[in-house]
């Protein structure tokens, strides 16, 4: 009885998983044009797009990274103590949208350190960071032998699969019915923390590696052409 209660949990998980990953690359993208503004006026950062990331020192971007995922931990606190209540009836509601907080949470990172994502190449490379802080590795083949529009619901189908296995034990202690709001609360608060951490990490390991290479760019795009 109990294995059945963890493979009809793990698969309602995964289905939650699986539409709140796909709503958020659909329909809750994050603006970022309305980032910006939240970045310069909200965090001072003294940018006028995000190539400015790359002249800034790389604490102030840290410092900023860790307010995003503190934020997106507090969102999703609320938001499970509310569903938790609720107990193992709600957890379809909860994870869909907990999943969307996560990945919300991860295209701001993404924007912090630079990587903006307007083109395919720049959403596969999003998809990567999720992956990564879910615990799965993308190989760089995949990416290359398939366009985005079928790459992103593979990599959202892994992740989910990756995710349900991850926190089922967790979110079965949902089914105590005076402890789940805290339960909810608290296990949604450290679900983003540690997702958040590991994007961060990912994407700040990018930034180190192409910082040198956009600073000459952007260098290079403001010098004036010298006449003939």
């Amino acid at each position: 009885m109990a294995d059945e209660r963890k493979s009809w949990l793990r698969r309602r998980v995964e289905s939650a998983f699986t539409k709140g990953l796909t709503r958020a690359y659909s329909t809750v993208r994050v603006d970022p044009e309305k980032f910006l503004l939240q970045l310069r006026v909200a965090h001072r950062l003294p940018i006028s797009g995000y190539h400015g990331v790359y002249s800034l020192d790389i604490g102030e971007l840290d410092a900023v990274a860790e307010s995003i995922i503190r934020s997106g931990m507090k969102l999703a606190a609320i938001e499970g103590a509310g569903f938790g209540a609720g107990g193992l009836i709600t957890i379809v509601p909860d994870l869909g949208i907990l999943s969307a907080i996560t990945m919300r949470t991860i295209q701001k990172l993404s924007l912090i350190y630079g990587f903006e994502f307007n083109t395919d190449d720049e959403i596969a490379e999003l998809w990567i960071a999720a992956a990564s802080a879910a615990g799965v590795d993308i190989s760089r083949e995949l990416i290359e032998k398939e366009v985005v529009n079928k790459f992103v619901p593979r990599v959202i189908s892994r992740i989910a699969a990756r995710a349900s296995a991850e926190v089922v034990e967790k979110w079965a202690g949902r089914v105590i019915p005076i402890a789940s709001a805290a339960i909810g609360a608290g296990l949604n608060y450290w679900f983003v923390r540690a997702w958040g951490e590991r994007a961060r990490a990912h994407f700040r390991a990018r930034y180190l590696a192409v910082r040198p290479t956009r600073q000459l760019e952007w260098n290079g795009a403001k010098q004036p052409s010298l006449p003939a």
